[in-house]
């Protein structure tokens, strides 16, 4: 079987089909997310949080990226597979090469990401030109949440909106052809993804991009400590984790997730 492609993901933003994302970090959830109809998994350095129980993602190596990467890599046969870069690991256009051509190579995956904005041109340009896809991270970064002050919206205000804007499209002529927007007021993502030609995949960024990721964890409701306000715990009312997954699948395909209940103003 062949895995989906950049170009089928192209052809859904075309025709108005949303794209459904979900972080996974092992084979058996990742089997659970390809038979639940996830069309993209993506390895999350999240995982830092949620599975190794860090206070941030600062601390994941790209080895920790790779072993999990590989891991997903074996549960599955058709779903599309990205990487988080981890922190640190793409400082220079160089640096982002080696780490980008590991993670495709050893990681076996078909996607890296990044986050920044058009600082990360050259970076994405380079990784683009040498047969390595970049999915670009704009809004709330959480490798500079100390940086940013803390988990808090991006983009509100008029110069930091078009801020936004002018590195999504920056990030889309350097060769991104994919943009994560979160924690972005849901007008905003609006905005964005209907200036750009390459699928957006929201979170906590409302329901006018292309797609939505969440934190597997945060979406059945096991995360310890605080959930973000954006996410919903699917697995209220379902009898297994697979119906929660399913339920997830259908509700961002029918447009019924976000609401405006996990969408910021």
């Amino acid at each position: 079987m062949s895995r989906t492609t950049l170009t089928q993901l192209r052809k859904m933003k075309a025709n108005g089909e949303k794209i459904v994302c979900l972080t996974a970090y092992d084979a058996s959830f990742a089997h659970i997310h390809e038979h639940s109809g996830v069309d993209i998994i993506l390895v999350g350095d999240s995982l830092g949080m949620v599975i190794q129980g860090y206070d941030s993602t600062l601390p994941v190596s790209v080895d920790d990226m790779i072993y999990h990467c590989c891991a997903v890599h074996r549960g599955t046969e058709q779903v599309f597979l990205m990487v988080d870069m981890p922190f640190m690991s793409y400082a220079t256009p160089e640096q982002a090469l080696e780490t980008g051509a590991r993670l495709m190579r050893e990681g076996h995956a078909q996607m890296v990401k990044l986050e920044g904005g058009a600082w990360l041109k050259e970076s994405v340009q380079l990784l683009t030109e040498r047969g390595i896809p970049v999915c670009a991270h704009l809004g709330l970064t959480p490798q500079s949440v100390h940086q940013l002050g803390g988990y808090r919206v991006q983009g509100r205000g008029k110069s930091k909106a078009e801020q936004l804007k002018a590195d999504a499209l920056a990030l889309q002529d350097a060769g991104a052809s994919l943009l994560i927007l979160e924690c972005v007021p849901g007008e905003l993502a609006k905005e964005i993804s209907e200036a750009l030609d390459i699928p957006t995949i929201g979170i906590g960024a409302g329901v006018d991009c292309d797609g939505q990721v969440l934190v597997l964890q945060d979406m059945l409701g096991i995360t310890f400590g605080r959930t973000p306000s954006f996410s919903k715990n699917f697995l209220t009312g379902q009898a297994s984790i697979s119906d929660a997954i399913t339920t997830y699948v259908k509700d961002v395909k029918a447009k019924t997730f976000p609401t405006t209940d996990h969408t910021f103003s």
